[in-house]
């Protein structure tokens, strides 16, 4: 059993302690999921990914906020690394939607768009555009084959490579392959007819 698999079983069962010890063993590993997600968001992004690591762990894990202590129940239960950084990339997932759906809002000026001072540069889709119609193909998705959208999340949401995904859901790398093959089809078909419904 490895140091991170055991100090989230004692995590699991509200020692705050090895959640605190916790961090370390995963933080570089969480910055590089976060940083790597951050890297398709435009420029100018409010969010770091040291504050979406922070977010997503605190969501995970809940040290040190009182009411959404581990030991609350409303957090959830690790079944080893795999599932935690498979948690870890729904929490990076579920944050960056919040973000770009609040940015979105009226009251955020959601409703105005940014013009381009060039007119011959062609307008590509927004990123927080983009992420919530990938985010609402996702969910399509996970409801239809969830197994296919965990790969996706994995992949997308936590930057894992084709192996890391399949080790993190253990199955095959070939059952991966199939797997990403399919979503990815599928998302875009998704994705496509929601832009564009005729």
């Amino acid at each position: 059993m490895t140091s991170v698999t055991r100090l989230l079983e004692a995590a699991n069962r509200g020692d705050k302690q090895a959640a605190a010890e916790l961090l370390p063993l995963v933080y570089d590993e969480l910055r590089k999921l976060a940083a790597a997600r951050l890297a398709h968001e435009k420029p100018g992004q409010t969010l770091s990914a040291t504050a979406l690591v922070h977010e997503a762990y605190l969501r995970l894990v809940g040290v040190g906020i009182g009411a959404g202590s581990v030991s609350d129940g409303r957090h959830p239960k690790f079944d080893g690394r795999g599932h935690f950084f498979s948690a870890a990339a729904e929490a990076i997932r579920r944050i960056l939607v919040e973000n770009a759906r609040r940015k979105n809002a009226a009251r955020h000026g959601g409703e105005l768009k940014r013009e381009e001072l060039h007119s011959d540069c062609i307008a590509a889709p927004a990123p927080d555009e983009e992420l919530l119609a990938v985010h609402e193909a996702l969910d399509s998705l996970a409801e239809k084959h969830p197994e296919k959208a965990e790969l996706v999340k994995l992949r997308y949401f936590a930057g894992l490579t084709a192996d890391e995904a399949a080790i993190a859901l253990g199955i095959s790398p070939s059952t991966g392959d199939r797997h990403w093959t399919f979503a990815r089809a599928w998302l875009h078909r998704a994705i496509t007819k929601a832009r564009d419904p005729k």
